[in-house]
């Protein structure tokens, strides 16, 4: 691939001075695999029905879904038995929690108009703060619009304690991050156990499993130290509309 070229968003104060994400608040939905082996199906529908309708909410952002599959679950650092049967991870990004009694309305309403045909097991919904962002030089955008860059998929860490993300951002195939503590908004958006828990997205442009490979001796040396714990530490593919069965658990 021919490189991109020119200075980086993150280092030109004109590109920044144009604007900036308001993004504060991270939805994040974890899911098992459909207990009939109808995750094609499940993301044909969610992907072409329940995420567009999400818009019709003025904070929402942006709306991000990715898969895990046999290679991803190999390639697994860290797998408490809090997260271990997470397959399927959905992110809604919202400017404000203002936007959540919406979000809860909506879901209610298109489920009376008989719009909700599946639902995969949950295992955990939760809230997180956006705290911070970062984007690598070589890609050239900006931090502030990661989430629109046609990633390849993500790393995902749900961790208790705090650590910095340099060393992740060294390793070729991570190309940004975003992260942020827990907010306990209260049911049914808030874990039973949200002391010190944190999430960071780490964003792909090379294949989730080798990346994780790669990523794994930076998140040893990460834990080593005191005060971290992961819970998990897992690579996920990115959904590829109308392919829906190139990534399956």
């Amino acid at each position: 691939m021919a490189p991109i070229i020119g200075a980086p968003s993150d280092d030109a104060p004109e590109v920044l001075a144009t604007g900036r994400s308001d993004i504060t608040t991270i939805f994040v939905s974890m899911s098992a695999r459909h207990p009939e082996g109808l995750d094609a199906d499940y993301l044909q529908w969610h992907t072409l029905d329940h995420r567009p309708e999400q818009y019709r909410l003025a904070a929402l952002r942006a709306a991000l879904r990715f898969v895990s599959t046999p290679a991803c679950r190999a390639a697994r650092a860290a797998s408490d038995a809090r997260y271990d049967d997470v397959d399927h991870v959905m992110t809604y990004l919202w400017a404000g929690l203002e936007g959540l009694p919406g979000f809860g309305a909506l879901g209610e309403a298109l489920r009376n108009a008989g719009r909700i045909p599946y639902l995969l097991p949950s295992v955990e919904m939760a809230v997180y703060q956006l705290e911070g962002m970062v984007a690598a030089p070589r890609i050239k955008i900006g931090a502030d619009v990661l989430p629109w860059w046609p990633m390849r998929g993500v790393y995902l860490l749900v961790e208790r304690g705090e650590a910095p993300v340099d060393d992740l951002l060294e390793v070729p195939g991570v190309a940004g991050a975003w992260w942020g503590p827990a907010s306990p908004v209260g049911p049914p958006f808030t874990p039973a156990d949200i002391e010190g828990l944190r999430i960071t997205y780490c964003c792909l442009d090379d294949d989730p499993p080798a990346t994780a490979e790669r990523l794994r001796p930076a998140l040893e040396k990460r834990w080593a130290g005191a005060g971290v714990v992961p819970l998990l530490a897992a690579p996920f593919h990115a959904l590829v509309p109308h392919d829906w069965e190139r990534h399956l658990p």
